[in-house]
């Protein structure tokens, strides 16, 4: 989906946009180019710039809701716990983080929600990034998998594991035993450990 196409999802009412964020197509570009999600909203919970990620994201957590009207309300109950502390603490830089779960139980995914303010003459808006921590551990262990040297399945064990599944749900997942789960996650640490060995006689 092309930067246009992305921004085309969220229309939002001319006056709450900055121009210099709608102009600025490097800006755009860049936000495309993130593995997170990324909202911008109005401090009343108006659309203003949305990545291709964050309409993926809001679709899992709000499914059945047109979210180029409404934010879904997970997104939203963040962001007004940042307008409370707005109020609260008026002279602090705050941030917000929650964890909450899409509506298909299957994805979990981390919000941050904190001010914004491209140039100053801009009024200031909510910039709520989205992380799906599942991708975050699958990236995480297809990098571990290189650094420990991890056959195809380990990596795929390891992915499981690193997302806190049990040897019971990993079996599942991969239609193999639980014994075998357990071989492959004992192999895992012995490659993990005589990595961490080797770096610490170099140090």
């Amino acid at each position: 989906m092309s930067v246009t196409h992305a921004y085309a999802q969220f229309p939002a009412q001319p006056s709450d946009r900055p121009q210099s964020l709608l102009k600025s197509e490097f800006f755009q570009a860049v936000l495309e180019g993130l593995v997170d999600g990324v909202l911008v909203l109005s401090d009343r919970g108006q659309f203003v710039h949305a990545n291709q990620k964050a309409s993926l994201l809001c679709q899992k957590l709000s499914p059945k809701t047109d979210i180029s009207q409404s934010v879904p309300a997970e997104v939203w109950r963040v962001c007004q716990a940042l307008l409370e502390s707005r109020e609260l603490f008026p002279d602090r830089t705050v941030e917000i983080e929650s964890d909450v779960t899409a509506k298909d139980s299957a994805t979990q995914l981390r919000l941050r929600v904190r001010w914004f303010q491209l140039i100053e003459s801009d009024p200031s808006y909510l910039l709520v990034t989205m992380e799906d921590c599942e991708q975050s551990f699958r990236n995480q262990a297809i990098a571990e998998g290189s650094k420990y040297g991890l056959t195809p399945r380990e990596a795929e064990v390891w992915s499981y594991r690193r997302a806190r599944l049990s040897y019971k749900e990993i079996a599942a997942k991969l239609y193999i035993s639980e014994n075998t789960v357990k071989k492959h996650v004992k192999n895992i640490n012995a490659k993990r450990q005589a990595v961490l060995w080797a770096e610490s006689d170099r140090n």
